[in-house]
């Protein structure tokens, strides 16, 4: 059962188009994975067509995140997109990922994205990082760590949102499994480790990670190997 997931502000501005393409895409993998975000997205895309065409206002809960929104200019927008041409359906998507010999399913966003996939580069220890192509100034990155892996304690010099694809690691505050989505500032110190299971992870930075514990410090000149 998925714990954690984006804030009503981020689901909204997922259906506005508003988020940077990393947190675009890290909020549309977890829809995929998580049926009550797919039914709150459909909840905020039908309330925003209403208001569009001037049926009703938005609910208080959409408040904050309404400051930015201009429904004409997106309902001109909507009208100005050239018509498309149909899709070849014959097209098949990549939907498995293969590292050290594991395969892990992709859910929808990712496999339609599966060309965006960088090489794979061993980390630290049992951790293996591979990034994603995406445009905008974020880093998205798959991490993925082998069981009985510790990432040293660290914080962040901006924002770090995680998604689990598959398995579960832990840090100080709790565990995190297939489909959690856990959105952290630079007031948060954590140390995430698997135990007995291995986690493939989608990571999106604004900014490097600081390591804040011990001799780990010595690692931050080259923080910039998850941040690149």
């Amino acid at each position: 059962m998925i714990k954690f997931h984006p804030s009503e502000e981020h689901l909204f501005h997922y259906v506005t188009g508003d988020l940077t393409p990393a947190m675009l895409m890290m909020v549309g993998t977890h829809v995929d994975m998580c049926s009550q975000c797919q039914r709150n997205v459909q909840h905020i895309e039908e309330t925003m067509a209403q208001k569009l065409f001037g049926q009703r206002q938005l609910p208080e809960e959409f408040a904050a995140a309404n400051d930015s929104f201009d429904g004409d200019e997106m309902l001109a927008q909507i009208l100005a997109q050239p018509q498309q041409q149909p899709r070849d359906l014959s097209q098949q998507f990549a939907s498995e990922l293969v590292l050290e010999g594991k395969r892990f399913q992709l859910p929808g966003t990712l496999a339609r994205n599966h060309h965006r996939i960088g090489q794979w580069h061993k980390l630290l220890g049992q951790m293996w990082r591979a990034p994603v192509q995406v445009g905008g100034k974020d880093v998205l990155t798959f991490i993925y760590m082998a069981e009985n892996t510790r990432v040293p304690e660290h914080t962040h010099k901006g924002n770090e949102a995680t998604l689990v694809v598959n398995g579960v690691f832990n840090d100080e505050t709790s565990d995190y499994r297939d489909g959690d989505f856990v959105f952290l500032d630079g007031s948060v110190k954590h140390t995430p480790e698997t135990r007995h299971e291995d986690c493939l992870t989608l990571s999106a930075l604004d900014a490097p990670m600081h390591f804040t514990s011990g001799v780990s410090r010595l690692l931050n000149p080259f923080s910039s190997l998850f941040f690149k």
